[in-house]
């Protein structure tokens, strides 16, 4: 009995070391494409010279990447190890990974690589053509240097207006989804024809919408001509306004309305600025039609005999929807929310086409943000500054979305 199980060990260790050396040659060459290197021609014009700069540049990546490969490699022999003996599970161990290769390839190479190199990098003063100079944890430093030094805030005033875009548009896009979805689950007429009109919206472009929008919030355009005119019907005299070029907060609009005045030095007490307010509209105008979808499959998977036996019971409209609609729809809520919220925090399209972060950068945004530092669209290419921000952003989406996940959770695992 002990020479059999002696023999099925030395069976698999062959395979198992293989395995080992196989996987670790696999991350290694992808590494060595995903290397921190200073970029150009000359860098790139032979595999020796690049080679080279690899070893100039990249070497503790590098060994933090073998590092990781040595441990994946172990775990991957170990596991080739057990199956081995057992021919079924041999040829379902190799069937599973033959086809699960191109993908993982793929992924380690163009996802996984690449994350790590950011990671690096956040770490360095990198601008592409240069070669990264380690600089520990300044870029993060920098990121928030704004609390103390005004020149240095944009990536605070950045996360401030992704806050209240998602603290606005993140609630009422989700209570106009649910409330269109219940419209179109009545039973009224032409409900095809309404369905189809209401979801057009998220089929078109996101640039096609905010250009149309664009032309809306013009001076002259067609919003403050409708506004003028409507007004104008009651005697009101209405003064156009620079929709996406106005910096006003909400707030600040409220206090001056009452005589008062916030200071330039308290920004943060202003709120979103009417041209943020109406890049809200318009993310909210593009987004509730597919969340309507998705309220609208789960209000349909409700089992009609629970409202059917709320109705014999007497039970209103109202109590119907606290008892019955609302606590059966948490789990899609939940999914709503947090798509939502992942959505609004990395806005981008809108604002680059827009407003390019303006005015007086009161729509200016994480991810815009990254965009400029990284291209050097403002100043000279920061590539590991924007990774800081970047990985920063990172951690404040998942911190969110793990404490939505645990306040809007409770409850559901009883539906």
């Amino acid at each position: 009995m002990e020479n059999k199980q002696t023999n099925s060990n030395q069976q698999g260790t062959v395979p198992a070391i293989i395995a080992f050396v196989g996987v670790v040659l696999v991350i290694f060459v992808i590494a060595l494409l995903n290397a921190p290197t200073m970029g150009g021609a000359r860098v790139m014009s032979s595999a020796q010279t690049y080679f080279s700069e690899v070893r100039a540049t990249a070497v503790p990546f590098m060994i933090f990447a073998v590092l990781v490969a040595m441990i994946a490699g172990f775990f991957i022999a170990r596991e080739v190890k057990k199956v081995w003996p057992n021919v079924r599970k041999r040829k379902e161990f190799l069937t599973g990974y033959a086809f699960l290769a191109p993908y993982l390839i793929v992924t380690l190479t163009f996802t996984v690589g690449v994350i790590l190199f950011a990671l690096y990098i956040s770490f360095t003063k990198y601008d592409i053509f240069t070669r990264p100079e380690w600089i520990g944890l300044a870029n993060y430093k920098e990121a928030f240097a704004g609390f103390t030094d005004a020149t240095k805030r944009d990536f605070l005033q950045a996360l401030y207006n992704v806050l209240w875009y998602a603290a606005i548009v993140v609630p009422v896009q989700t209570i106009l989804a649910l409330r269109m979805a219940m419209l179109l689950n009545a039973p009224v007429k032409f409900k095809q024809f309404f369905r189809t009109v209401f979801y057009a919206p998220s089929v078109t472009s996101s640039v096609v919408i905010t250009l149309i929008f664009i032309w809306l919030y013009l001076k002259n355009g067609y919003l403050n001509f409708f506004l003028q005119t409507i007004l104008g019907w009651v005697g009101i005299d209405f003064n156009p306004i620079a929709w996406l070029g106005d910096p006003r907060g909400l707030i600040q609009l409220i206090v001056e309305a009452f005589g008062g005045k916030i200071p330039s030095t308290q920004w943060y007490f202003r709120g979103p600025s009417i041209a943020w307010m109406a890049i809200m509209f318009q993310n909210i105008f593009t987004t509730v039609p597919t969340f309507m979808i998705m309220y609208l499959a789960a209000l349909q998977d409700i089992n009609p005999a629970l409202y059917e036996a709320a109705s014999i019971e007497g039970a209103n409209k109202r109590q119907v929807f606290k008892q019955i609609t609302r606590p059966l729809l948490r789990p899609i809520t939940m999914m709503i929310v947090v798509l939502g919220t992942i959505g609004t925090l990395q806005v981008f399209d809108q604002v680059y086409l827009a407003t390019s972060g303006g005015p007086l950068k009161t729509s200016l945004t994480p991810v815009f943000l990254i965009f400029t530092e990284a291209l050097g669209v403002n100043g000279p290419i920061t590539m590991g500054y924007a990774s800081a921000l970047a990985f920063i952003l990172a951690v404040i989406i998942f911190a969110l979305t793990f404490v939505q996940r645990r306040i809007l959770t409770q409850g559901t695992e009883m539906y």
